[in-house]
């Protein structure tokens, strides 16, 4: 077998538009397709004993062991490596179960599709799911375990870590957007204009001067003393001398740590003499120049978490520890201890596994313990000096056993260091007594606290610590998400697109649209370029100053990772034509409304979807829709419009010369078409079609029908507004028109516009695509002969595989059927082809160039026309 392609799908997606996370392998299953699973002997025995979890895999047969039924009656090896990846990634930790495997157009080739938890890991799934399978056909043994370990460590490598986790759980809960910003803790909640960052447990809230006084721990020691605050008594060191000087004063046992040092690193506790100080106070300098010696205070260590000044959890914390039972030695009640079903690798479980490092043998040391020393039964030995979960700790929840006192000690610090989610180490016997009775005292106040301590506690109640978090940063009443309309179909989705962007601009919304073009924000482009992709309309999204997002949306950027947004207000599918077939599996018009519709099906419950209702494939794709749908339609009277007016249906319709909204039998006329500047005074009918589609749109966002109307008359067509889009260039004895159509429905429309314009001789220049079928090539070619007195054939982009010769000879093949007398003449470059049809037009002729790429052509003309101007 063979992988041809692995791909990962982020958002609403062909499979699915609520599973977004999936992974797509193009796999060429070569022999394998002649052996469905019962013509293999020993699979499902082979296959059974490697998994035999897999027994809960109900498959289509909806009970459990319904897979292995399947693998036992017959099924493609697709359909086995689709339940391999799901299975090995549940195993290495990744619970997730969706899946599907179809055969494409071409025998033997599927796509085998499945859900994932971390991208990383669901590709590396992919690959080892192929593998496992060949050697279970083979019957030769495989290291699962390997894989799966292989998979834990990725998983780790990449995932957010436990605390950014949890506050972006919540925020899905809460059904607030998320996207991660490169491939750390940095996540942006929302957004557009309503977006709100954060990194572990640091949020755009958070005063960086606080955190700069919380990281300087003689600081923050000095303004809470200074606020009553009881803290352990020390100084800090730079040398012996210091040491020396401070010990003198405050008397042993200390406490030595870096002054900058975070999560428990170079720290040494319960220093009783003057060699392990001057050992403690060298570690401690591999991290800070400076040192803070203090008084080791006698009691437990606590954790208090304090967010937006409200105190949230406590903890009681314990360093790594085993107890002895008089006849295990230190490595052996380790391994024992690991054996918790609650240790795991990494996050991956409420606790993590201990591993013997430096920290351990020096502990072990102080207490003339090896590994190999056997401690007597009850007795606890100590394997770390800080009590971080991330080095084995445990944690117990004492939050409901705080004195009222203790509450208002901790909410008060957050005040004084000034942090909006603040992490408080407490040393004290208790905190039932306040502080001040039981001697305790605070020892450190810490920014970006870690919260896997509260949310998985290893005893007490667990606490949804991310929960005040939101609630800070998106009080009741803030939204979190931006108006998104989204455009795709085959052709007029750009125009719609700016035309919707310029009618949002109009209303007061700081607008950012995407289209094939180039990125803009408030008509200023940022990205050159087609830019009708996930990434593009991620760009959008996370603009800070976006109020309003208009997104062209392409087939391609769908297939190839989804849709780059979970869910868009309003919809538009402007038809389903004849383009890019036979490329990625899209052989048919079905297939291709397949894609398109995945648009319309990620619009909110409440949000619309706006559909041409003289398309038939965008009909048949609003029986399936769960939101509101209106439709748009040139002609009123055509027997579907009528059912639909019957039905009480919203549809912006043509009639009478008007852009009229039609509500049941009631109508709202929008404005005259011939003053719409984009219809080409109602000649183009195509892009009448555009504007229903948008003022449909803009109209049941809920701007006023009198701001759309001063909209479309405002909007202008032309090169820097709508380049490539019916751009006309006057001439003083002749006209040029420059237009992007490049496929059979974009040559009929360019066709039925030019049915209406007088010319002495109409000189079409055009080209043909490589990647489309030789049919659309063929058929572009004929409309061309119909339209056309003269065509300049010219081909030197785009071959995509193909030879000049090649696409050349189909458009010919194009002219002849039009059986109708045409001149033509080849010239390959686009420039010169331009060049030519200027410089020999005669009085009164109408120059189309039917552009693939559309800036050449608009420079060239522009110039020629500057040059007239000027003489």
């Amino acid at each position: 077998m063979k992988i041809l392609k692995v791909q990962a799908l982020r958002g609403p997606n062909i499979w699915s538009v609520q599973r977004k996370k999936l992974i797509q392998m193009r796999l060429d299953l070569e022999e394998m397709e002649q052996f469905p699973t019962n013509k293999i002997a020993g699979f499902r025995e082979r296959i059974e004993a490697m998994f035999p979890t897999m027994i809960e895999h109900r498959c289509s047969e909806g009970c459990r062991g319904g897979f292995f039924s399947r693998i036992e009656r017959g099924t493609w090896m697709g359909h086995v490596i689709e339940h391999i990846a799901l299975e090995i990634q549940t195993l290495s930790g990744m619970e997730t179960g969706f899946g599907r495997t179809r055969e494409t157009k071409t025998p033997g080739i599927y796509n085998v599709v499945f859900s994932y938890i971390e991208e990383s890991v669901g590709i590396f799934a992919a690959e080892s799911a192929v593998a496992i399978a060949e050697a279970l056909i083979a019957g030769t043994e495989y290291d699962v375990e390997a894989d799966i370990q292989r998979m834990r460590i990725i998983r780790e490598r990449v995932r957010l870590g436990p605390s950014t986790g949890s506050i972006v759980d919540e925020a899905v809960a809460r059904d607030i957007p998320w996207i991660r910003l490169g491939t750390n803790s940095l996540v942006q909640l929302g957004y557009g204009v309503n977006q709100m960052r954060f990194q572990a447990t640091i949020t755009c809230k958070t005063s960086n001067i606080a955190v700069d006084i919380a990281c300087n721990k003689e600081e923050t020691k000095r303004m809470l003393n200074l606020a009553s605050i009881p803290v352990a008594s020390g100084d800090i060191c730079v040398d012996e001398e210091d040491l020396e000087q401070t010990i003198r004063k405050i008397n042993y046992p200390i406490v030595i740590k870096p002054l900058d040092g975070n999560h428990g690193k170079g720290a040494s506790i319960n220093v009783k003499n003057w060699e392990d100080a001057v050992a403690g106070l060298a570690h401690a300098k591999n991290y800070s120049r400076r040192v803070i010696v203090e008084k080791f205070i006698t009691g437990y260590d606590f954790r208090v978490l304090v967010i937006d000044n409200k105190l949230v959890a406590a903890a009681k914390r314990e360093p790594a520890h085993v107890k002895g039972d008089g006849t295990h030695t230190i490595q052996q009640l380790i391994e024992q201890t690991n054996l918790d079903p609650r240790r795991g690798y990494g996050h991956e479980n409420v606790l993590t596994q201990i591993d013997v490092d430096r920290d351990t043998t020096d502990l072990l040391e102080k207490l003339g313990y090896t590994l190999e020393t056997v401690p007597t039964k009850d007795e606890v030995v100590y394997l770390k000096s800080t009590a971080n979960l991330s080095t084995g700790g445990t944690s117990i929840d004492v939050t409901d056993m705080m004195h009222p006192e203790n509450i208002f000690l901790c909410e008060r610090i957050s005040r004084v260091i000034g942090l909006d989610i603040c992490g408080i180490d407490i040393m004290a016997q208790n905190l039932t007594e306040p502080l001040r009775e039981n001697g305790g005292c605070i020892l450190e106040v810490n920014a970006a606290p870690g919260f896997r301590m509260h949310l998985a506690p290893s005893e007490g109640l667990p606490r949804n610590v991310a929960a005040p978090v939101i609630d800070m940063l998106y009080p009741p009443g803030k939204p979190s998400r931006i108006p998104i309309i989204a455009v795709t179909g085959t052709n007029g989705k750009t125009t719609t697109t700016r035309l919707l962007a310029h009618i949002v601009k109009n209303n007061g919304f700081r607008v950012g649209f995407t289209t094939s073009d180039g990125i803009y924000i408030q008509n200023h482009m940022m990205e050159k370029g087609d830019t009708t992709g996930p990434i593009s309309a991620e760009y959008i999204l996370k603009d800070p100053t976006v109020e309003f997002a208009v997104l062209e949306t392409a087939r391609g950027g769908i297939l190839r990772s989804g849709l780059g947004f979970s869910r868009c207000d309003i919809g538009i599918i402007t038809n389903i034509q004849e383009d890019h077939l036979g490329i990625n599996d899209i052989h048919t018009l079905e297939d291709l409304s397949r894609v398109k519709s995945v648009v319309v099906r990620s619009v909110k419950k409440d949000g619309w979807a706006i559909l041409n209702a003289e398309d038939p494939y965008c009909l048949k794709i609003a029986d399936e829709l769960s939101c509101k749908v209106a439709y748009f339609s040139l002609n009123e009277d055509t027997p579907i419009v009528k059912r639909l007016a019957r039905e009480g249906k919203i549809v912006a319709v043509y009639e009478n010369g008007y852009i009229t909204i039609k509500k049941g039998e009631w109508k709202i006329r929008i404005e005259k078409a011939t003053h719409v500047p984009l219809t080409m005074g109602g000649k183009a009918r195509f892009m009448i079609a555009n504007v229903l589609a948008a003022s449909l749109a803009s109209y049941l966002y809920g701007f006023k029908t009198d701001d759309i109307s001063l909209s479309l008359q405002t909007f202008i067509p032309s090169a820097a507004q709508t380049p490539g889009r019916m751009n006309i260039f006057d001439f003083k004895k002749f006209k040029v028109l420059i237009d992007f159509a490049h496929n059979p429905a974009g040559y009929r429309a360019v066709e039925d516009y030019l049915s209406s314009v007088e010319a002495t001789k109409k000189i079409g220049i055009i080209a043909g695509v490589g990647d489309r079928r030789d049919e659309d090539i063929r058929e572009c070619a004929t409309i061309a002969a119909r339209m056309f007195d003269h065509i300049i054939i010219r081909q030197e982009k785009h071959l995509r595989g193909r030879t000049e010769e090649e696409i050349i000879g189909l458009i010919m093949e194009g002219i002849q059927a039009a059986n109708r007398p045409v001149t033509h003449e080849i010239i390959n470059k686009e420039v010169e082809a331009v060049k030519h049809a200027i410089s020999t037009a005669q009085d009164g002729a109408f120059i189309t160039a039917l552009s693939d790429v559309i800036t050449n052509a608009i420079d060239i003309v522009q110039e020629y026309l500057d040059k007239e101007n000027e003489e």
